[in-house]
């Protein structure tokens, strides 16, 4: 396979070939390697690359696979994945994209350690907003990281880096984290297939329930199958204490596929088993910030279109987010958290001076602030769920307009900034407070040439049906395949 056709492969394909003998991890990670070293400084993607640890552990992989290990056993075996600089990984400082930062992490976190356990390598780490607070990837300690479909756009954030990683082919996929958005804008901007899984589903050890809930960990990838595939590879495994019991399925299975005894995925019947009702809302709480974008709009309406074409029945069922949607209760867990995290690092006086701004408002809250916040979950997630209640999926955007230029904010107060990041999050944030799966789906690509798509939301616990309806549409419409000018 021609070397760049192997980057864009996808992790499910690269593991199937050397699953089967007809690639060596040795052979992919090189090429990795090498697209890393030639196109990274386009896009400042990775801050770290672990040149020589990756190659001791994809010969390592190799010496696995030729002793017979059984890709069920380890079912990512010598794929490469990267991970966002704010998921530890031992021996190596965890920045969270700050300057603030303090030793190397002794150990891993538990999600590397799964991802390591399912045989993956680690290649290095991703760039991301300063302590994930801004939904574009523009630090002052670490620079600036572009869009690879146009490198004067914002990839988005706080997960950019593993974002631009995966869409010019340096990484087949990306560890990330979504307090706000995190994972499913820059999958957005970038052309890739995000999703949020439950609250729950994904263990955040040694972090104790990070930003009081709002943020969990999950992955970036070129397709659904590769989202499946890793999903399923990392199930395994005790859950973190406190969290709340979340169902097990595989998501391979929900898109038709069984893995079979040499490690192939046979393709099935990648539709839902029935006809979804879906619900479609491009509603937005009051501001004179935000406004859907044309692009965006024909995004969703020809999504309506492609699922009824589908055999979907697909109603208009707005939202109800209220006057200001759980703006406030978002805002004050929000705020209490950027505090929180602020004071703990080793070095808070190197945090930028908004974000210092930020701290000082979350340390000023009323005690019980949080509390009163996490109290008016149950109420918030009734109303915004009421569309849930008799369709399956509720369909939306995933940002109101497309991705920014680079820099729109730089040089704002506190104050300014926050209103920006506010204007792009509206759509996303919502499904952080609340806890339920959410993912952003490609839809084409708008008239500039730059990325579309939409957003899946599903009810709580229900990742198998998002995953499958994705599938479908990847189907009619795909994807994957499709790689940024400059980055063949």
């Amino acid at each position: 396979m021609d070397p760049a056709d192997l980057a864009y492969a996808g992790i499910a394909k690269q593991a199937e070939l050397i699953a089967a003998g007809e690639l060596s991890a040795r052979d992919l990670l090189e090429v990795y390697l090498e697209r890393i070293r030639r196109l990274d400084p386009k896009l400042n993607a990775f801050r770290v690359v672990f040149d020589e640890r990756a190659r001791m552990e994809a010969d390592q992989a190799d010496a696995r696979r030729g002793a017979g290990t059984p890709p069920a056993q380890r079912p990512l075996l010598g794929v490469p994945i990267a991970v966002k600089d704010e998921i530890e990984v031992a021996g190596e400082v965890t920045t969270c994209g700050t300057g603030a930062y303090g030793e190397p992490a002794r150990e891993d976190a538990e999600i590397v350690r799964r991802v390591r356990a399912a045989g993956a390598i680690v290649i290095g780490k991703t760039h991301m907003s300063e302590l994930g607070a801004f939904p574009w990837t523009e630090s002052p300690t670490w620079g600036v990281t572009h869009n690879p479909w146009e490198r004067r756009r914002s990839t988005g954030g706080s997960s950019g880096g593993s974002a631009a990683a995966v869409s010019a082919g340096l990484v087949g996929a990306a560890l990330g984290g979504d307090g706000g958005g995190s994972i499913r804008i820059p999958s957005a901007y970038c052309g890739l297939f995000g999703l949020k899984p439950q609250r729950g589903r994904v263990p955040m050890a040694p972090r104790v329930n990070p930003w009081h809930g709002l943020t969990i960990y999950g992955v970036l990838t070129r397709s659904v199958r590769d989202s499946a595939l890793f999903y399923d590879a990392i199930a395994d495994g005790p859950a973190d204490p406190g969290a709340p019991p979340v169902p097990r399925s595989s998501f391979l299975q929900a898109i038709g596929q069984e893995v079979s005894a040499t490690g192939s995925a046979s393709p099935g019947d990648s539709a839902p088993s029935r006809p979804l009702r879906i619900a479609v809302s491009s509603k937005l709480p009051p501001s004179p910030l935000a406004r859907l974008h044309p692009e965006n709009s024909a995004a969703l309406g020809e999504t309506v279109e492609l699922l009824r074409g589908l055999g979907h029945e697909v109603d208009t069922c707005e939202v109800d987010q209220g006057p200001l949607a759980p703006g406030p209760e978002f805002m004050a867990v929000y705020l209490r958290s950027l505090h929180e995290d602020v004071i703990a690092l080793a070095h808070p006086e190197r945090v930028e001076r908004r974000l210092r701004a930020l701290a000082r408002l979350g340390g000023m809250l009323p005690p019980g602030a949080v509390e009163w916040a996490l109290g008016r979950q149950p109420a918030c997630a009734a109303r915004l769920n009421q569309p849930l209640v008799d369709h399956d999926v509720l369909l939306m955007p995933v940002t109101p307009a497309p991705a920014p230029s680079i820099g729109a904010n730089e040089g704002r107060g506190w104050l300014g900034t926050s209103l920006a990041a506010s204007a792009i999050v509206p759509y996303v944030a919502c499904w952080n407070y609340t806890g339920q799966p959410a993912c952003s789906v490609p839809a084409g690509f708008a008239a500039d040439g730059l990325p579309r798509a939409v957003q899946l939301v599903g009810r709580p616990g229900d990742e198998a049906t998002l995953i499958a309806l994705a599938a479908q549409i990847e189907a009619e419409r795909p994807w994957a395949q499709k790689r940024p000018p400059g980055f063949e």
